[in-house]
């Protein structure tokens, strides 16, 4: 399960868009980086997760977030500053067996479309001619129809699918999706055929009673899902900062746990309903494990990621396009300690055996780490003077400090746990949640955390 946000100009303190967007998977779904530069291709099909598809001759610069296995992304950026975010939604359609999932529709958006109304239509065209479907999980079952936000630095719109066909709405200042329909009778662009079709469907009475999210919505999977108080969750944490909506802002929303009080949360008790999603058994089988925040200005984006799962105990780190390539190294099914995002994982999962003391053992310093980023990299994109390349490189030494930072905030999260006697109250929901990511760390062969 995911959740998608967007701010316009008109509602931030920037004056352009700024995105974000979490990633829920399966836990051990290794979420990596990919950096693709702009390419010439010669061959005349792409291959995508299953089916093949014809190439366009350039693609885009591209900077995907991504299942290791998938050759898509959940979410992305293009060199044009153009990003888009991906949703699961369940319709009364059915699915193709096997064609393009909502993840490859995404980058294919990115390497073809220079500004999000470009990218919504490569979206839509390729939609309406090979459908979509096929697997799209990993450890468990997963198959979809998708929603999507499509951002540029001036513009946004949320697009919202069933089988091949489609609707639209242009956002007007703070938007957000989750895994529900959410575009009902008021719309800017749709298939041509949709109403028609609802009718003869026996989905609307009439093209006067039409309303897509009610009468093509399934009705179990999106309340199990509990899409609508997560996209409730990250509306109300946007809209307190109207008017001066910041990267903060967006940290902010995506780390909440929809909880009254985020210094009482428990992973262990955690719900569908947190947009920082934690798993914790077959009834919360997802786990957040990605986040991205773009803040999108003409002439630079700043793409701030973590890399890593569970944002409430992650650093966002800043990157920038089209000024040199990153080259990250991509994890795979079982623990490799040269992924970013495996080497987290000690951390991360060591935490959840007493969260709140072993979180608050570097909360603090990450935070202020964070926000001195922020701050520094405003500044030198406010510095007339400063190359682009210099914020390229200035992001890599931020990367650099990151890793050991982690390497630092480990050692001392587990020397507080040999220090303090942290063992929470025996109980059966504890026992449950021991064995639940003991499962999970063996299959992935982590070693022990002590």
């Amino acid at each position: 399960m995911c959740d998608t946000i967007v701010a316009l100009g008109n509602v931030t303190e920037t004056g352009y868009t700024i995105f974000g967007k979490n990633s829920d998977r399966d836990p051990n779904e290794v979420h990596n980086i990919l950096h693709v530069p702009r390419k010439k291709h010669e061959q005349p099909l792409v291959k995508t997760t299953y089916i093949e598809i014809p190439q366009v001759k350039e693609t885009f610069e591209v900077l995907l977030l991504k299942p290791f296995w998938i050759w898509g992304a959940e979410m992305g950026a293009n060199e044009f500053g153009v990003v888009i975010g991906n949703e699961a939604v369940w319709t009364k359609e059915k699915l193709e067996k096997k064609s393009l999932i909502g993840m490859d529709l995404l980058r294919l958006g990115l390497e073809r479309g220079k500004t999000a109304y470009e990218a919504m239509k490569v979206i839509t065209s390729l939609l309406e001619e090979y459908g979509q479907g096929g697997e799209c999980g990993y450890d468990h079952s997963a198959k979809y129809h998708n929603s999507f936000i499509i951002a540029d630095p001036r513009e946004a719109w949320v697009l919202e699918t069933a089988g091949r066909f489609w609707i639209a709405e242009k956002v007007k200042s703070i938007r957000a999706i989750s895994n529900i329909l959410t575009i009902g009778s008021s719309y800017d662009e749709i298939h041509p055929d949709l109403i028609k079709y609802a009718v003869e469907k026996g989905y609307s009475k009439n093209k006067d009673s039409f309303n897509f999210a009610k009468d093509f919505s399934s009705k179990f999977l999106p309340w199990a899902a509990k899409g609508k108080q997560r996209k409730e969750c990250t509306t109300l944490q946007l809209q307190k900062d109207t008017g001066k909506i910041s990267v903060s802002s967006f940290i902010k929303a995506l780390r909440s746990h929809n909880v009254k009080t985020e210094t009482k949360f428990n992973p262990r008790k955690s719900s569908m309903a947190s947009p920082c999603l934690h798993a914790s058994s077959f009834l919360t089988p997802s786990q957040t494990t990605g986040s991205h925040v773009a803040d999108l200005r003409p002439n630079l984006q700043i793409h701030w990621v973590t890399g890593t799962s569970a944002p409430c105990t992650s650093l966002y780190k800043p990157l920038v396009l089209k000024q040199g390539i990153y080259d990250f190294y991509q994890g795979g099914k079982t623990f490799d300690e040269k992924s970013m995002w495996w080497k987290h994982e000690l951390l991360h999962r060591l935490i959840l055996k007493a969260y709140q003391p072993l979180i608050n053992v570097y909360k603090t310093e990450r935070d202020q780490l964070e926000n001195t980023w922020i701050k520094q990299v405003e500044t030198l994109i406010n510095d007339p003077t400063t190359h682009p390349t210099h914020i390229f490189e200035t992001t890599k030494q931020f990367l650099e400090t990151a890793l050991k930072k982690e390497d630092e905030w480990l050692q001392k999260v587990k020397q507080k746990v040999k220090s303090s006697n942290l063992s929470p109250r025996v109980s059966l929901l504890q026992i449950r949640y021991n064995l639940y990511w003991k499962k999970w760390d063996k299959k992935a062969k982590l070693p022990s955390l002590g």
